[in-house]
């Protein structure tokens, strides 16, 4: 199957900045149309999100659509200059994904860490990654109607990352460990300011362990940032990542603004989270 693009829109199309290689734009024929394929597309192009399987033509190299599947969406990389930096693995995360995350091949990086096989890397084992321009958002997104809401938490901590608050979790009696589905990090635990993790209860679309009221645990995606926000400001690179975030989240699902909420906001909870300094009015500017 092939996706026609008129000429208008192949122009708009054309602005992608293509990875070398492409990230599968799937979909499930009965949630989209052909039609808002084409939409979805569109608008993660003008907002400058990375999807590199639609065809432009015959000059573009093609991706088949595929009848089930997730699409992923890539954003630009925090850093610029390659460099080598370390990255610890947080729970369930693969070779495959540390490799698409910093963008070095995976037998580069098993190279540098004399790994034979890529399938024994363990949670919280330190990776060199050499000549990397930095870790970029990779936003895997599942057909699914599930997921009616967002709720937006902060750790309570000064650091941490997806594996310093997964081992938290176990340690609180949580079985799955990191009760969040993403994590966005402020620069400490050796990861960069805005880098954005991916818990392993979104990759096995779980049932989140963030807010066990309302069904909130069950229909909202839990999205933590890295901080104590009763204390100190959230930084502007975590606040720009939350909102690259969250919008590709209500696109997708079609999750209205009126449900992108508070850990406190959630009915039956009593509790400060996300802390009374997050800029709740910025962030709501922001993402309408």
């Amino acid at each position: 199957m092939k996706l026609k693009i008129l000429p208008e829109r192949a122009k708009i199309l054309s602005s992608y900045k293509r990875t070398e290689e492409p990230i599968p734009f799937l979909f499930d024929p009965g949630i989209f149309s052909m039609k808002r394929v084409f939409l979805q597309a569109a608008r993660f192009a003008l907002s400058g999100v990375l999807v590199s399987s639609v065809m432009l033509g015959g000059c573009a190299r093609r991706v088949p659509l595929t009848p089930t599947g997730p699409l992923s969406v890539s954003g630009q990389p925090l850093a610029h200059a390659p460099r080598n930096i370390y990255h610890v693995v947080g729970p369930s995360e693969t070779m495959w994904r540390i490799s698409k995350t910093y963008g070095v091949d995976m037998q580069t990086i098993m190279s540098a860490n004399r790994i034979k096989d890529p399938t024994k890397i363990k949670n919280g084992q330190r990776l060199l990654i050499p000549n990397t321009s930095g870790p970029r958002p990779m936003i895997p997104l599942f057909p699914t109607r599930r997921w009616t809401h967002i709720v937006v938490h902060h750790t309570a901590t000064h650091e941490g990352d997806a594996f310093t608050i997964d081992q938290m979790h176990h340690k609180r009696g949580f079985w799955n460990g990191l009760g969040y589905h993403f994590l966005i990090n402020n620069g400490t635990e050796g990861k960069m300011d805005g880098q954005i993790q991916i818990g392993p209860r979104w990759i096995k679309q779980m049932d989140g362990a963030h807010a066990n009221a309302a069904g909130m645990n069950e229909k909202g995606i839990g999205v933590v940032l890295v901080g104590n926000f009763s204390e100190t400001q959230i930084t502007e690179t975590e606040l720009d990542s939350l909102v690259f975030l969250v919008k590709i989240l209500m696109d997708y699902y079609h999750i209205p603004n009126a449900n992108v909420i508070g850990h406190r906001d959630v009915p039956g909870k009593s509790t400060e989270c996300p802390g009374n300094y997050f800029p709740w009015a910025e962030f709501k500017r922001r993402i309408a």
